[in-house]
């Protein structure tokens, strides 16, 4: 059981100094196993989703660890990560189905409570809980709900005292919200009646009842706010003089009643009447707005096509005068993470869940799961194909010799790295200096690299379709060496390596440099395999 600290339901509790004074011990204990939750209060509407990150500030691998969120309570429990798989049976009954741990960056200390549906009920405190043999470390947050309400309706309910009596009503609200009629000044009026009850889900429906007498108000304004957003809702209703009641007998009051209830009726057959005609005519003109942009909108498209046509000949050239600077690239175990397996060839890497006992080299990386070719390039044009398959995860690029070997570093130009990535099989991106994402048509099952060193160029080709990718530009200064990083095991049935693809024949780069046509090495896969691939 651990111990959880008394955490203030309003960040207004706190003074200035103290609030300096938390931030300042987070700071100070960042690297001491300090697990840091959401900070502030989380606010989530009914009906969608939230997340609730928790994490360690010194990155510390989390993957063996095990892993609690709860509600209120250690003993409350929401979710539970142990052992490497979620235990879904020991969660409480209202959360089955309902809870998701988002583990992606679980190797840096880092997870994310998905909940959904939000209701009402889950309003309140809840925390996570980092534990191990050595660790232990906690950290609780306040979940704040909210439901803003469907738009008020008013109904005529009929005549009480000189006046009429008027309805309104909504669902869906949380907390409970304030409600109120006012007069065309703002002016708060009494209620007749009004009803605020809960349903099943734990959500408020009201009604409330005002009466509107002759010459008090010429607009009634039903408003409802949400307090907890600060939002309202309102539906204004003007009511003439004219058909309020007057005071005189019960003849004056029964004509005045049929008059008004005929006047009320032609009015809404007028006003539906110009409702529809209006429709109409806005049907009509959207209509005519809708074929318009519909012409531009092929007109635009036809363009574009041509110029990804014409950038798709472009990237196509360039990626077939880059194959006849292919060069033999081998893999240099010395310089492998220890969870790394190279082939015997020397042409594959594949990550293994236990680390080899391998002897302590300066050369070999300790925190990058990496490997480096034994190739050192410090001029010419080089360029080299990795076949990468259906993998979800990995790394490919260059890097100097000369970059840090035993801790994790940013991969970015800026600190001697130029690579292209994937992770978990849905976002490609680079490192420039900032992690930028790419849109790819064709998933790449074959990448091709190219390091002009003169130019100061590092390019990569989509060996799939025969496209450019992206293009590096920089000034190089030292040896560079091919890198591949295949990262951990993504969860498949199968481990798939990074495989270096041989090199083409004599006859075939005679082929490729005099007739880009006469293409017989590593030929893009088939059209309708192209159009099969899942991603």
């Amino acid at each position: 059981m651990v111990d959880i600290p008394d955490i203030p339901h309003s960040s207004q509790s706190f003074s200035l100094s103290s609030c300096l004074l938390l931030l300042y011990l987070m700071e100070l204990n960042a690297e001491d196993g300090l697990v840091i939750g959401h900070r502030e209060p989380i606010l989530a509407m009914v009906g969608e989703e939230v997340e609730f990150p928790c994490y360690l500030p010194s990155k510390m691998n989390a993957e063996d660890m095990e892993i609690h969120f709860f509600r209120n309570k250690v003993s409350e429990i929401v979710f539970i990560y142990q052992d490497r798989q979620d235990l879904l049976n020991k969660q409480m009954v209202e959360y089955q189905d309902r809870a998701q741990l988002v583990k992606d960056y679980i190797q840096e200390g880092s997870v994310a409570l998905r909940l959904f549906p939000i209701i009402p009920a889950d309003e309140g405190q809840y925390g996570c809980l980092f534990q191990s043999e050595d660790f232990s470390g906690n950290a609780t947050w306040e979940l704040e709900v909210a439901g803003l309400g469907s738009d008020p309706h008013i109904y005529f309910e009929g005549f009480e005292e000189e006046g009429i009596q008027l309805k309104c009503s909504s669902k869906g609200w949380y907390p409970r919200p304030k409600v109120v009629w006012k007069d065309y000044e703002g002016q708060q009026l009494p209620s007749l009646s009004e009803a605020i009850t809960q349903d099943d889900q734990g959500l408020f429906h009201l009604e409330m009842s005002v009466v509107v007498k002759e010459g008090a108000h010429s607009n009634v304004v039903c408003s409802i706010q949400n307090t907890l957003l600060v939002q309202k809702k309102e539906f204004t209703v003007h009511i003439a003089d004219a058909f309020l009641p007057k005071n005189s007998d019960w003849r004056g009051a029964l004509i005045g009643t049929v008059i008004g209830t005929a006047i009320i009726l032609v009015l809404f057959m007028i006003l539906a009447f110009c409702f529809f005609q209006k429709q109409w005519r806005s049907k009509e003109k959207l209509k005519k707005k809708s074929e318009k942009e519909k012409g531009k909108l092929t007109a635009e498209l036809g363009k574009l096509q041509t110029e990804i046509d014409w950038r798709r000949a472009e990237g196509q050239a360039e990626w077939r005068a880059a194959r006849r600077h292919a060069v033999n690239i081998t893999l240099d175990s010395d310089t492998a993470h220890p969870s790394l397996e190279i082939s015997e060839d020397g042409k594959s890497v594949i990550y293994c869940n236990n680390k080899q006992d391998l002897p302590d080299d300066p050369k070999r990386f300790k925190d990058q799961l990496c490997v480096l070719g034994q190739e050192g390039f410090i001029s010419g044009k080089h360029y080299w194909e990795v076949e990468v398959g259906e993998k979800s995860r990995w790394f490919l690029g260059v890097c100097y010799d000369s970059v840090e070997r035993k801790k994790e570093v940013k991969l970015c130009p800026g600190t001697g790295y130029w690579v292209i990535g994937l992770w978990n099989s849905c976002e490609y991106f680079i490192f420039n200096p900032y992690r930028v994402s790419l849109t790819l048509r064709v998933p790449p099952r074959r990448v091709g690299v190219f390091l002009n060193y003169e130019a100061g160029k590092v390019s990569f080709f989509n060996v799939t379709d025969n496209s450019h990718i992206f293009t590096f530009t920089d000034k190089f200064f030292g040896t560079l060496r091919p890198y591949f990083r295949p990262r951990s095991h993504d969860g498949g049935e199968q481990v798939i390596p990074l495989t270096i693809c041989p090199l083409p024949s004599d006859s075939d780069r005679v082929a490729a440099k005099d007739d880009d046509d006469c293409d017989t090495w590593l030929q893009p896969y088939d059209s309708s395999d192209i159009s099969a691939l899942e991603w």
